[in-house]
């Protein structure tokens, strides 16, 4: 599963249209190039694939100010919101997801209403739980992982790896039970994106290709 393909699609949407820089600005101000692939070539490269497939509509609008060709902005449609949903649920159940997929996922959570993200996180503990219990039960070194040689470290990360995100994912239940955060229906979401205009603590510098004349 592509994280970039979820952050994306989600900043799209949150903005209702957006062109590419306000994509990109708004992934780096969540520090997600230093997390995942989300990287000004990939994000760019990910909106023109996506409007090719049906998931976004490219609208030209007014050229750039650095008197390059006109900016595209996206719009996502009703199968690109489809789309964005099945991959955020995806991103929050999988006990293997990798990193960058689950912190894609959090990041859009209130997207989704309270009750059915606590389901979906209840159903992360479990897999990650059945997992453990179907792994450890056929590797067990009796004097401990490098009874096995330095192999056995691999397995010993991956079960203590497993252990913390159980217990990461546990802690986030009982805060969202406990009323954390602002869920779709509840009123007003958390503004989780930059305004036009508003500086980017956490921009790169890299120009904007679109203002490339």
């Amino acid at each position: 599963m592509s994280a970039i393909r979820l952050l994306v699609l989600g900043a799209v949407r949150q903005h209702g249209r957006a062109h590419g820089y306000q994509v990109r600005n708004d992934l780096e101000y969540w520090g997600a190039h230093e997390w995942s692939n989300a990287k000004p070539g990939s994000i760019y490269h990910a909106l023109k694939q996506m409007a090719k497939q049906g998931l976004l509509i490219a609208h030209d609008v007014a050229p750039s100010t650095a008197g390059g060709p006109p900016r595209t902005e996206y719009e996502i449609t009703g199968a690109g919101t489809r789309e964005f949903f099945t991959l955020l649920r995806a991103s929050l159940t999988s006990y293997d997801q990798s990193m960058d997929v689950l912190s894609a996922g959090v990041g859009f959570i209130v997207d989704l209403e309270r009750a059915e993200v606590l389901g979906l996180l209840r159903q992360r503990v479990a897999s990650i739980e059945g997992w453990r219990a179907a792994v450890t039960e056929r590797w067990t070194p009796e004097d401990g992982p490098e009874s096995i040689g330095h192999i056995g470290e691999i397995m010993n990360m991956w079960v203590h790896t497993a252990d913390a995100g159980a217990e990461w994912t546990r802690g986030l239940i009982e805060r969202i039970e406990a009323g954390a955060y602002t869920f779709a229906g509840e009123g007003a979401p958390f503004v989780g994106v930059l305004a036009e205009g508003q500086e980017n603590p956490h921009a790169t510098g890299i120009p904007d290709p679109e203002d490339s004349p």
